[in-house]
């Protein structure tokens, strides 16, 4: 099930990254700094009341044949067909301006629905101002100031109401859904290509719950399974979507229905920055996640070479120190094979659940070996740990202060839960409580 999209559009300097930052700023915990993984902040996660969706900030729409505006003006493009509901801002001070009655032309063109947000309304006495800006036709005008947190309510409330309905995928509990990410042209399409066209598999086709993704159901030996492949980056009249950060965006929609994903690098190429960048939105969702070398034959496919490539991955993915790596070939199907099985596996563990008696033993053993430290004359005590969740599996620990856990020995019992138990493939989350 996916999240709706809300993409926030304007001229530069209207104050959308002010917005954006509001609506996203007290959910860190969702796209929390995780050592390792580096994001562009033009995609984030937020939530109103008990609804959450996803928010795009783009670049001021300006015209002009400057590169830079025409790149702006497409980034902008893209982040409007991808949104289910555009908030579209202007400056309340300014007035309506030229550049506004553009926008708005380009967002009546869009065929969207629009919610108009005039910022920097900061005081009761401005909002009179506001009604010169019922002439550009979107309805009602919601007064908000980004800088003092505003009327952003009564704007979330209008944007939320144009929401499509949710609708829940007719899919069995037991069939493992995963999805392919990663940078264009790393193979993600030929990957599924190699999967699909094995032996013994029972194919059938149906529409994905996105406009950018197929679902393909297939079993392979007596497993079920749902493909969810991201379609490639398209030409859409005058404007290329080729623009890798948006990629960001395909792959975000994949990885929210998926239990597995499969971040994919290309071995000729080598690592890239983007790949980082797109595997670690999957960690950061909480799923099971793969590690797939795709184009295998296309260099010294040796075992040291494979040993240096993995210890190369191992330097830039330390985020995903849990994480499988496939070396394989999809163009020659090369080690195609062994996919699968790490994807049940990983599928397995993300769903895993392990007994409050067995964990404790666990922790105590641990603290048998590494007693719990010390933090300005108080030492941290752990009384018990019990598992909450599954997908990914979280523990929660209660000691008598939360702050003395530091994420070192956070890691320490990581460690031991993951020698003890295995988990790999899945995240595990560890979650410090006080005792009540």
């Amino acid at each position: 099930m996916r999240k709706s999209v809300v993409a926030i559009v304007g001229r530069p300097n209207v104050g959308k990254s002010t917005i954006f930052n509001r609506l996203v700023g007290d959910r860190i915990s969702i796209v929390e700094d995780t050592p390792g993984v580096t994001r562009d902040r033009i995609y984030a996660e937020a939530e109103w009341l008990t609804t959450t969706f996803n928010v795009i900030d783009t670049g001021g729409i300006e015209l002009g044949d400057e590169p830079l505006l025409v790149q702006m003006r497409a980034q902008a493009q893209v982040a409007i067909d991808e949104a289910d509901v555009i908030i579209f801002m202007v400056n309340g001070r300014d007035g309506i301006t030229g550049a506004d009655e553009e926008v708005a032309k380009i967002l009546f063109k869009s065929n969207k629905p629009v919610v108009l947000a005039v910022n920097k309304v900061d005081n009761p006495e401005m909002r009179e101002t506001i009604y010169e800006f019922y002439s550009l036709g979107f309805g009602e005008p919601y007064p908000i100031s980004g800088t003092h947190g505003l009327g952003l309510g009564d704007l979330l409330d209008a944007a939320v109401e144009y929401f499509p309905e949710k609708t829940t995928e007719p899919i069995d509990d037991d069939t493992i859904r995963f999805s392919l990410i990663g940078r264009p042209n790393v193979g993600k399409s030929s990957l599924v290509n190699s999967l699909l066209g094995q032996e013994r598999v029972i194919v059938s086709s149906i529409a994905g719950t996105t406009r950018d993704a197929i679902d393909t159901p297939f079993t392979k030996d007596d497993r079920d399974f749902v493909i969810i492949d991201t379609a490639g980056m398209r030409k859409r009249g005058k404007v290329y979507e080729s623009t890798e950060r948006y990629s960001i965006m395909r792959a975000l929609k994949a990885i929210e229905r998926s239990d597995v994903v499969l971040s994919l690098i290309d071995a000729e190429t080598g690592i890239q920055e983007q790949d980082k960048k797109i595997a670690g939105y999957a960690h950061e969702a909480g799923k099971a996640v793969i590690i797939v070398v795709n184009k295998w034959d296309t260099v010294d496919s040796n075992e040291k070479a494979m040993k240096e490539f993995e210890d190369d991955v191992r330097s830039n993915f330390r985020f995903l120190d849990y994480a499988p790596i496939a070396f394989l070939s999809a163009k020659t199907k090369k080690r195609t094979h062994t996919l699968l099985p790490k994807v049940i596996e990983a599928s397995e563990n993300h769903a895993r659940r392990v007994q409050s008696s067995v964990l404790n033993e666990v922790i105590m053993d641990a603290l048998a070996m590494n007693p719990t430290p010390s933090i300005k004359g108080q030492k941290l005590k752990i009384f018990y740990a019990t598992q909450v969740a599954v997908k990914p599996p979280t523990f929660v620990v209660f000691v008598n202060e939360p702050e003395l856990m530091h994420f070192t020995y956070e890691r320490f019992l990581e460690n031991r839960i993951r020698e003890a138990f295995g988990f790999e493939g899945t995240p595990i989350k560890i979650i410090a409580r006080k005792r009540s």
